[in-house]
Order: C-alpha cells, then sequence, then structure tokens
C-alpha cells in the first residue's frame, strides 16, 4: 500500500528536464575539452550521475529523507527477484545478442581482430559499469517508470523512457566524434534495450537491481569489445528481442506471458 503514496507525486516531465539540466555543465566541459574517458566515451559520459541526482532531488522533495531512503534500498532490491529464473535474462541476454552479432558480422566477412577475452578487465570493468548503471536505474527505473506505467501501457511507457534515454546521450556520442548514422542505430539499439529492461523490471518484482545488472553487462558487451560493436547490426538484433518480448508476454504489462 506504499507503493501509491510515493508514486503519485511524481512528475516524470520535471524528472526529465532535471536530468538534462543537470547533465549541461558536464556537456560543457566536454565540448570545451575534447578529453576521452575510453576511447569512444566523451568526458560528458559522466553525466551517468545525473538520474540519480535529480531523482534524490526530486524525492527529498517530495518526500524528505523517508524517501530518499527507500530509493537508495532499491539499489540492492535483489530480494524482490523471487523467480530466479529471470537472472537467466539479466545475465546471459546482451552477451547472446552479442555474439550473436559477432557471428553476423563474421558471415558478413567484415574486418574483425582475433577474439580475446580479457576476464581481469572484464571484471573489474563490470563493477565500474554496475555503480555507472545503477545510479542510473535509481532514476529511469526507480524514480520515473512506474509512474509512466500508471499513465500508459508497459511498451509505451518503455518507448518513451527508451527516446528519452538515447535523445540524453546524444550529446556524448557527438563529442565521441560518432558519425551521424552509427547514432542512429545506436538509439534504435537503446530503444529496443530500454523495451527489454521494464520487461525484466516488471518480471522481477520491480527490482532495480535486476535492471541495473543487465544495463552494466549491456555496457561490459560492448565497451569490452569495441571494435566489435557495430549498431547496425545489434539494433536490429536487439529490436528483434524486444519485438519477441513484447508479442510473447504482451504490451500492456510486458509481464503477461501467454502460454501461462
Amino acid at each position: 500500500m506504499t507503493t501509491p503514496l510515493i508514486t503519485e507525486r511524481r512528475s516524470p516531465l520535471k524528472f526529465f528536464l532535471l536530468v538534462f539540466v543537470l547533465s549541461i555543465p558536464l556537456w560543457l566541459i566536454g565540448a570545451v575539452t575534447s578529453l576521452q574517458l575510453l576511447p569512444g566515451l566523451s568526458v560528458s559520459s559522466l553525466n551517468v550521475f545525473c538520474p540519480l541526482i535529480a531523482a534524490l532531488i526530486l524525492v527529498y522533495r517530495e518526500h524528505k529523507t523517508t524517501g530518499v531512503t527507500k530509493l537508495l534500498k532499491r539499489s540492492f532490491d535483489y530480494r524482490r527477484i523471487r523467480a530466479k529464473v529471470w537472472y537467466v535474462p539479466t545475465v546471459l541476454l546482451n552477451p547472446g545478442i552479442a555474439v550473436l552479432a559477432y557471428g553476423l558480422m563474421r558471415l558478413g566477412r567484415l574486418p574483425l581482430p582475433a577474439p580475446r577475452f580479457p576476464g581481469v578487465a572484464a571484471l573489474v570493468m563490470l563493477l565500474a559499469s554496475f555503480i555507472a548503471a545503477l545510479d542510473e536505474e535509481l532514476g529511469w527505473s526507480g524514480y520515473a517508470i512506474d509512474t509512466m506505467q500508471d499513465r500508459w501501457n508497459a511498451l509505451q511507457a518503455s518507448i518513451l523512457l527508451g527516446l528519452v534515454w538515447a535523445t540524453w546521450h546524444i550529446v556524448p556520442l557527438v563529442q565521441a566524434q560518432r558519425s551521424l548514422a552509427w547514432i542512429a542505430w545506436w538509439c534504435l539499439s537503446t530503444v529496443a534495450l530500454r523495451v527489454l529492461i521494464v520487461w525484466l523490471y516488471n518480471n522481477t518484482g520491480k527490482s532495480v537491481f535486476a535492471t541495473a545488472l543487465f544495463h552494466a553487462i549491456s555496457n561490459v558487451s560492448t565497451l569490452l569489445f569495441p571494435e566489435y560493436y557495430d549498431p547496425r547490426i545489434t539494433g536490429p538484433i536487439t529490436a528483434f528481442a524486444a519485438a519477441i518480448v513484447t508479442v510473447v508476454w504482451g504490451p500492456r504489462t510486458l509481464a503477461r506471458y501467454r502460454n501461462a
């Protein structure tokens, strides 16, 4: 009975505007300095902290320290995941998409370096990516998506949130010198990925931990092997996966399995 009390005052629009406003200084720093954290990752990508900051500001205004504490506790709400089978897509879906994309690139005879598997680097990057993903998902999933799903069905809410999420990334991508075509395909992949995240969120008892883990593994799959990542291939694969999920679980909730 507590969830409606927490979400009834929330305005996704105010949250989105605040996220963008908080991101502006980092975008300006990226424009002035042209610094990159990693190849293809502009310094303005540090705006990953902005969704959490925006959510904390709004939650504090709405419910003071009680709301802030409840939001932060959702960082490790893995106990919500009662059906442990949902760890399978949470952990394996993104690597599966990456492997399939790699196979298609090989079939297309695209120039690719020899495969490598840096185990220690992967673990370090996974930890860093999880922290970054958690900062985002406490905002996107922990604050915004429930209110959006109260207003629209799950598919509509996830696509709308995905469009906002993709748009928010455009400035860092431009500063990382990505082409417009690359960014367009990446945005397709990102919107589809948000549909998959909302699907997982709704089927794991609305676990922010699950969405952050899925988000982190997606980032690792991209950052660990940047030479194997091509959104022209990954984008349609991810969109196809999102379409399957929508058909099988239904667009209204993304959580009602048709053959259950």
